[in-house]
């Protein structure tokens, strides 16, 4: 008799390189809450205050690196396929679980902002739409984005029939001055804000990136498919094109968007909108240039790769970190930093973390949190 079993799919180092570049962007996009939760609370909009700073982040970073994330997500699960054969619905259907379950503690207590949750939902319409073919999931993906944005250009069309409607409410002082001091509290004073901060903050992410989230993951999944970051000479043909749309459409979009959030009312809608179409673009950008300069010194890969290898671990890590530096689990120095200095912390703790990761796989094949995850996906059977 003939058994067959399912081939083993290779490690790709260009995405656990792109996969660790993202991090460090999640990390400058996430910071903002832990250092300045007050202003979140009360009604901000932008991630560090206002300033220079926070323009650079709104115009460079916000919603950029999680699409990029998400990518990832719908390409690596094209991998696990390949791997795990005719296992991949129930193991993916465990995956999906431990994430929920590793999302929602994450979310109670270290990182209101958790966006594992709406990850593993998604994964379950991944796994139902496995057999799509990519052609079908590129489609769709854009009918998403594109459905998305034309209720934004609604919206902003409502508003400008009623432009009081869009204006930016004022920063609720006393609401914002009472999470600062909940999150610099003691540690049930943080477990307190978490509490409260949470569930509200769940369903923005959710309402908010999750139509992008699934548009991105049927990217990943049709180019996981066809292979596209395994094969260097087709991404390679595309690079112009990717880098001219990136940042000769997807820059300028930004930077009206960030103008745009400052404004208020109908300007502000249709900078959501232009956006959604155009923040995949800027990303892709963003993983061309990596993939070049990654090309050119595989040095830089060799640093990014084992982060990226652990990146549920380092995902989870950059959040204990940063409670430990600006909640009352630790030093407390929520709004007592600069914005500037801020970013000072961000470099620090990225260096660390990528230096943690690069350690601590010398030593172990997987990451912490990738060891519990994937023993709990495979449920007994001997990994490969």
């Amino acid at each position: 008799m003939t058994q067959t079993v399912a081939p083993v799919s290779r490690r790709v180092h260009e995405i656990d390189a792109v996969r660790g570049f993202a991090l460090g962007g999640i990390l400058v996009a996430n910071i903002g809450l832990f250092a300045d939760p007050g202003y979140s609370a009360g009604g901000g909009v932008l991630p560090i205050t206002a300033g220079p700073v926070a323009l650079v982040i709104n115009t460079l970073v916000l919603t950029k690196f999680y699409v990029i994330f998400s990518f990832l997500f719908g390409y690596s699960f094209t991998l696990q396929m390949r791997s795990w054969g005719e296992a991949v619905r129930p193991r993916m259907l465990r995956r999906c679980l431990g994430l929920f379950v590793l999302g929602v503690a994450q979310g109670f207590l270290i990182w209101v902002g958790d966006i594992l949750t709406l990850y593993a939902a998604l994964g379950l319409i991944l796994l139902a739409v496995r057999r799509i073919r990519p052609r079908t999931a590129v489609k769709a993906g854009c009918w998403i984005i594109g459905v998305w944005s034309a209720l934004w250009l609604a919206l902003a069309g409502l508003t400008l029939l009623d432009p009081g409607s869009g204006a930016v409410p004022p920063l609720d002082t006393a609401a914002a001055a009472r999470a600062e001091a909940l999150f610099t509290g003691g540690p049930l004073d943080v477990l307190r804000f978490q509490a409260e901060t949470y569930p509200t903050i769940a369903m923005f992410v959710w309402a908010f990136q999750g139509p992008m989230a699934m548009a991105m993951f049927l990217f990943g999944l049709a180019a996981g498919k066809s292979r596209l970051l395994e094969e260097p000479e087709r991404w390679a043909r595309l690079a112009p094109r990717v880098l001219w749309l990136g940042y000769g459409v997807g820059l300028p979009a930004a930077v009206f968007f960030t103008w745009s959030t400052l404004t208020g009312g109908s300007a502000q809608l249709l900078g959501m909108a232009l956006n959604n179409l155009t923040s995949p673009l800027l990303s892709a950008a963003y993983v061309v240039t990596l993939l070049m300069v990654v090309r050119r010194a595989p040095a830089v890969a060799r640093a990014l790769a084992p982060a990226g290898r652990a990146s549920a671990s380092n995902y989870i890590g950059q959040s204990v970190l940063a409670c430990l530096i600006f909640s009352g689990y630790g030093l407390a120095l929520a709004g007592e930093l600069a914005p500037i200095a801020v970013m000072g912390v961000v470099a620090v703790m990225y260096a660390t973390l990528l230096a943690l990761s690069a350690w601590w796989l010398r030593r172990h094949r997987q990451g912490p949190v990738e060891w519990a995850l994937r023993r709990f996906t495979l449920l007994g059977a001997s990994p490969r």
